[in-house]
C-alpha cells in the first residue's frame, strides 16, 4: 500500500497517468493478483491517492519494485503532481 496527495484540480489527470504507469506495471508483473487505486477528497484543495496491490509473495513484489520492496517506485511526472507522498510502502500479510 502506498499513499500520496495531489491538488484536487489535478486528480483526474494524475489518476489517468498512474493508470498508464504504476497500475499497468503492477498488473503486468508476474505474481500480481490485483491492484486498485483509491481517491479521497480532503476538502482542503487536495485529494489523497492510495494504491493497493496484492501479490502471490513478497518475492513477486521484487519483479515490480526491485530488491528494496519497502521503497516507493516513482515515475517521471510524479514530481509535477504530488504535493505529499510516502517514500515507504506498507506491506501486510493477508490472513483471511
Amino acid at each position: 500500500m502506498w499513499r500520496g496527495s495531489v491538488r484536487t484540480q489535478d486528480v483526474d489527470e494524475y489518476v489517468a497517468y498512474i493508470e498508464r504507469t504504476g497500475m499497468a506495471e503492477y498488473r503486468e508483473t508476474p505474481g500480481n493478483l490485483d491492484a486498485w487505486m483509491l481517491t479521497r477528497d480532503l476538502g482542503d484543495g487536495t485529494t489523497e491517492i492510495v494504491t493497493v496491490s496484492r501479490w502471490e509473495s513478497f518475492e513477486a513484489i521484487t519483479g515490480f519494485a526491485g530488491a528494496d520492496i519497502d521503497t516507493a517506485v516513482y515515475y517521471p511526472e510524479d514530481d509535477r503532481f504530488l504535493v505529499e507522498r510516502d517514500d515507504v510502502v506498507r506491506h501486510w500479510t493477508q490472513v483471511s
